[in-house]
């Protein structure tokens, strides 16, 4: 029998100070002045996580990455007590990734020593761009000012492993302004940089309300000109969206490329958990919890528990949702996870491998499951060989 994939911890932490009009993650705005239940949710937390122990079996956490929302917005004693349960509750790798999400316009110098004190290792800034009125666009609440404030603070409390989201196609965005951000940003000096265009989610004002995007061929030529001074800078890409330096690759999100489980707990968590049956069958379940910070909260007293629904991946689902995944790192994955995360041969695989190295869309090797440059433009092409009826 296989070994199952490695296993990660996700934390939902679900208030921010406004909801961005293009945002359609579980978060919801409370404005700079609303006391949070910070001691009431830390409970939850506990309890939720209580609940999934069962789940993995003695399994250890590789990393652990706190979203939302802002978490930023809890205390820093928050985190220092949430860390602590968690730890008297799983395993924890010894070197454990331990990523804070954080925005520049709720955070000063003492929080971010006190998140550093609390165990966090990793911050992920959410910068989007420097620009007043791209930032305006965006209904953000910092200015380009205080995110380089906030980066050096940041430094100064000890972090030395920041990522910083951006994100590129913004409202009246021309290749010369989204290169000034690519600019503002290597001046900060990021480990990490998730750079990503910016897409019209459903339920999201910006869905209702589009507003002007650039056109296609703007569109192509930041990507190509961005690629381009990133990896001059010495960040390479290694997924679709995300650029390291050297021995800076984020460990949480490779889980998810490379299709691990994860525990999800909080308003809205999602979690994804993998087991061998007798029958030596490989049952991969997806769960998830409310979504509403005051039901979650009240699932405190439900017997029932925090889960609020459950969903079995069908064996025929899981090569296309593991390529799906996996397909985006751009140097894919070893061919001999296919078995691991499909529970399906490679044999099985192998005239569809075939088919799309003739076309170029994937490498030819034997050991890796890789896409070609080209594969990574036309990767819905290469998904849809991979996924084609045996």
């Amino acid at each position: 029998m296989v070994s199952l994939p490695s296993l990660s911890l996700y934390i939902h932490v679900p208030w921010c100070v406004r909801k961005c009009p293009y945002c359609d993650f579980n978060s919801h705005g409370v404005g700079r002045d609303t006391e949070l239940p910070e001691q009431d949710y830390l409970a939850a937390l506990l309890a939720d996580l209580e609940d999934d122990i069962a789940l993995v079996g003695g399994r250890q956490v590789q990393s652990i990455f706190i979203g939302g929302g802002t978490p930023s917005l809890m205390s820093p004693d928050f985190f220092r007590r949430l860390l602590e349960g968690v730890r008297r509750r799983v395993a924890l790798h010894e070197d454990c990734e331990i990523t804070l999400e954080a925005n520049p316009g709720t955070v000063e110098q003492a929080r971010f020593e006190g998140f550093r004190e609390a165990g966090i290792n990793r911050l992920s800034l959410g910068i989007q761009s420097f620009q007043p009125a791209q930032l305006a666009e965006l209904g953000r609440i910092h200015s380009g000012d205080e995110a380089f404030h906030a980066v050096g603070c940041a430094r100064r409390a000890g972090f030395d492993n920041i990522n910083l989201d951006l994100m590129h196609g913004l409202p009246g965005q021309t290749i010369e302004l989204a290169l000034a951000d690519i600019d503002q940003a290597l001046s900060l000096a990021p480990e990490h940089l998730s750079w990503y265009q910016l897409t019209l989610e459903p339920n999201t004002e910006f869905y209702v309300h589009p507003p002007l995007l650039p056109h296609d061929e703007t569109l192509w030529a930041i990507q190509d000109a961005g690629h381009e001074r990133l990896e001059a800078a010495g960040l390479v890409r290694y997924e679709i969206s995300a650029y390291a330096r050297a021995g800076r690759i984020s460990r949480h999100n490779l889980n998810y490329w490379q299709f691990g489980d994860y525990l999800g707990i909080g308003a809205g968590a999602h979690g994804k958990l993998s087991a061998w049956n007798e029958q030596a069958e490989l049952i991969v379940e997806r769960r998830w919890k409310s979504r509403q910070p005051e039901a979650y909260l009240r699932r405190c007293d439900d017997p029932r528990g925090f889960i609020a629904g459950r969903r079995r991946v069908e064996a025929d689902e899981l090569p296309l949702e593991f390529a799906m995944n996996a397909l985006r790192l751009v140097d894919g994955v070893p061919l001999s996870l296919w078995p691991a995360h499909t529970g399906r041969s490679l044999t099985v695989l192998g005239p569809h491998l075939q088919q799309a190295r003739k076309k170029g869309l994937l490498v030819d090797s034997c050991e890796r499951l890789q896409a070609t440059p080209t594969g990574l433009l036309f990767l819905n092409d290469l998904l849809g060989m991979l996924d084609e009826p045996e």
